[in-house]
């Protein structure tokens, strides 16, 4: 099974101050897809630069011709589908066909009360993104949409002449729970996971891999239950947030350990953060530029 190598890239620089670099760097290094997180602000970063997610994609779309770019991930803690849709459409015009919207249902962190709302519970966050995703597809599918559901609402919104890529751009869906993973498995061109949330702190690499084996099974059975093969998604591990997660950037044979393992269990995209000096994604450069370069070929060989 082949797999691809992607990044993602946190937009915590100026564009004219390293920003723009990064983008190119990530095609000159034969990256598949260059990622980055639609948020307001995120974690640790909050009280520093942190910009926006569609406007730093368009500019990258404008300094790179073959690199894939998306977002990982976009949800409805401040989006909207009408507005939303639009900007998709938009992007991937500019970009001439090359955008992959991650999609999930948000979590209780900072944009999840930014515009002043009461943080939602994991059900109300489930219920808006089973409402959600159904929408952004009809919006980018459809010439002319009106909707009134329980948490959204269009009327005649019109996104002509449509998106570059056909029928729309590809969706992929971030989900672990069922309900997740019946909307990934229904509208995903794509799967993406994290892994175990509850292994971070004290699991183990081999409970993590046990974790999303059990995780790429229930994508299975989801797609099963709607007649889809399960190899017509693809799988897609952010990587970063399991237990071997400060181990696997230390070198090039280390990552390529990494990666086998993750491709038996079904894995077809693995995307590494770009690293951030000071931060939970502080890795060495010419070890990350060597994994970009070296890893792949190696784990074919």
């Amino acid at each position: 099974m082949s797999l691809r190598l992607s990044t993602v890239i946190l937009p915590v620089r100026r564009w004219h101050e390293g920003g723009r670099d990064q983008w190119e760097r990530a095609e000159r290094l034969g990256f598949h897809t260059a990622y980055t997180y639609d948020h307001l602000s995120w974690r640790t970063f909050r009280d520093g630069p942190w910009f926006g997610a569609v406007p730093t994609l368009t500019a990258a779309a404008a300094v790179t011709e073959r690199l894939r770019l998306g977002t990982l991930v976009t949800s409805p803690n401040f989006r909207h589908p009408v507005t939303l849709a639009k900007d998709l459409m938009s992007l991937d015009d500019v970009s001439g066909g090359r955008v992959t919207l991650g999609i999930g249902a948000g979590g209780n962190g900072f944009d999840a009360t930014a515009l002043g709302q009461d943080p939602w519970t994991p059900r109300e966050r489930a219920d808006r993104f089973a409402e959600f995703v159904p929408l952004l597809d009809r919006l980018l599918t459809e010439e002319a949409v009106t909707h009134e559901g329980a948490f959204y609402s269009a009327v005649e919104a019109r996104n002509i002449p449509g998106c570059v890529q056909r029928p729309r751009l590809p969706f992929a869906v971030a989900a672990t729970g069922p309900r997740g993973l019946k909307l990934a498995a229904r509208h995903g061109q794509a799967w993406v996971t994290t892994g175990d949330p509850k292994l971070f702190d004290e699991g183990t690499a081999e409970q993590s891999l046990d974790a999303l084996r059990g995780q790429v099974g229930a994508l299975g059975k989801a797609l099963a239950e709607i007649g889809r093969e399960t190899g017509s998604v693809e799988k897609i591990l952010l990587t970063g947030f399991t237990p071997d997660r400060n181990t696997m950037l230390e070198s090039v044979d280390a990552f390529v350990d990494f990666a086998g393992r993750h491709r038996e269990l079904g894995f077809t995209e693995l995307v590494v953060h770009a690293p951030i000096p000071d931060s939970d994604f502080a890795a060495d450069e010419a070890v990350f530029e060597r994994i970009a370069t070296e890893a792949l070929a190696q784990l074919e060989g």
